[in-house]
């Protein structure tokens, strides 16, 4: 079956689905049409699925995904939502009837869909890493901005309880002055399918493409390559001309705390050391393991900061203060002042504590200062696009923290060399091959 005969009997299907979703039938507590957004899904396959599930009180009204198979059970959910597999096709056909648009494809097309969405003018959720490169963060986010949209980052921890403790808590001087963050996860060797990365050269066969995708749209803007299961659905993450490796899949959640509740901003200086040796390997995949090493300056009172990252299931030195059967969690960070510190999990700091226990048992908590998120991070976004009060990781936020996740996977592919940031031009002070990595240039009929 070729990918038409494939779209013909997928909508022949859909067509005879009786699915009623819940909002049609009214009733008690139910929402009338005119309060319900009218939301596309771009890449619904795979994370979008789920983000969509999280907004089945509004309307779905349209669906791209460039591999029809994958994203069959979504198109099956949604049965009177219109389907494309180019999302600029979707644009033009269905502009009128979008409200807001759920981004969820591989990092190297979220900038080439987030800005077309924000030129028609929608509301914009789009997955973490936001983009793919430095410059398309700073693009993605001045031009939000510009539109006056409402945006979220998917680092869904943003909107958690723990993450406002943390910040409150610091803010209190629970542990003083903070001078140094460790933090880390056990991915790329994770053990789930769409994180356990492969560490190897560019493959030499080249196997037909599946006739329901799109391989031409998958690439969209990267450089052209012939196609390989390798690639997609679910390892494009290690491959650097598709992913950001563990640092991009992880730091937009495990940095999140420090970087929210320490002001960080941009770091002065970045390096990395990393297990790469072989340079056709190096070239085309993530290493198996890597440390980076932030250096951010003091901002107004507070002190500068050292913040160094592992993967590979790489760790920071135990703490003297960690009491005995204390352990690291899988992904987490620990956070050091000069007057105690503190340790939490993946996410937004879940399972935050100070440590050691005694100190944590002895700390009166201060009140409240920091308004909750209770709709969920999806839910706060839909809040948002109703009601005009930002959501609480907006692309003015996101953009930032994934500028700051960036410049340390770009140190990575870097190796060994230490490299001078300046924040304000948005490049690199000493080193001419780094900035060439700041963006890519795109395939001919791909713009930003």
């Amino acid at each position: 079956m070729n990918r038409r005969e494939f779209t013909k009997a997928t909508l022949a299907t859909l067509a005879s689905v009786s699915i009623v979703p819940r909002h049609v039938l009214g009733g008690p507590n139910q929402k009338a049409p005119s309060d319900r957004l009218n939301i596309a899904g771009i890449g619904v396959g795979g994370q979008g699925a789920s983000n969509l599930k999280e907004c089945e009180e509004e309307n779905i009204v349209a669906l791209c995904d460039v591999d029809f198979e994958r994203a069959a059970e979504t198109f099956k959910r949604h049965p009177r939502a219109a389907i494309y597999q180019d999302f600029r096709e979707m644009f033009d056909k269905e502009k009128d009837n979008i409200d807001a648009v759920v981004i969820a494809t591989p990092d190297h097309t979220h900038a080439v869909a987030t800005i077309r969405a924000i030129e028609a003018g929608k509301h914009i959720y789009c997955q973490k890493p936001l983009t793919h490169t430095v410059t398309e963060a700073r693009i993605i986010t001045r031009a939000a901005r510009e539109k006056g949209i409402q945006t979220q980052m998917g680092n869904q921890g943003h909107s958690s309880e723990h993450i406002r403790l943390l910040k409150e808590w610091i803010d209190d001087g629970a542990i003083g002055n903070v001078t140094e963050v460790h933090a880390w996860t056990d991915r790329p060797v994770g053990g789930n399918p769409w994180s356990d990365f492969l560490i190897q050269a560019k493959p030499a066969e080249t196997p037909p493409v599946p006739d329901t995708l799109n391989w031409d749209l998958w690439l969209g803007p990267v450089a052209w390559r012939a196609y390989h299961p390798l690639y997609c659905p679910l390892k494009w993450r290690s491959w650097i001309d598709f992913g950001t490796g563990s640092l991009g899949d992880m730091g937009c959640h495990i940095l999140d705390p420090a970087f929210y509740a320490l002001d960080l901003g941009m770091p002065e200086t970045i390096s990395a050391t990393s297990t790469h040796w072989q340079e056709e390997v190096s070239s085309q995949t993530f290493p198996r393991a890597s440390i980076v090493r932030y250096y951010f300056p003091a901002r107004g009172n507070k002190p500068p900061v050292k913040l160094t990252w592992y993967d590979g299931r790489l760790r920071p030195q135990v703490p003297e203060d960690f009491e005995p059967g204390r352990n690291f969690p899988g992904s987490g960070a620990f956070i050091v002042g000069d007057k105690g510190a503190m340790l939490h999990g993946s996410h937004g700091a879940g399972g935050l504590r100070i440590v050691p226990e005694t100190k944590m048992q002895a700390y009166q908590r201060p009140p409240e200062t920091i308004p909750r998120v209770t709709e969920g991070h999806v839910g706060d976004w839909i809040r948002a696009c109703k009601d005009g009060k930002p959501a609480s990781s907006t692309f003015d936020y996101g953009g930032p923290l994934t500028e700051m996740v960036l410049l340390g996977v770009l140190a990575i592919r870097m190796k060994d060399q230490v490299l001078e940031y300046d924040a304000k031009q948005g490049k690199f002070t000493n080193n001419d091959a780094a900035n060439e990595l700041l963006h890519i240039d795109y395939r001919e009929g791909w713009t930003l």
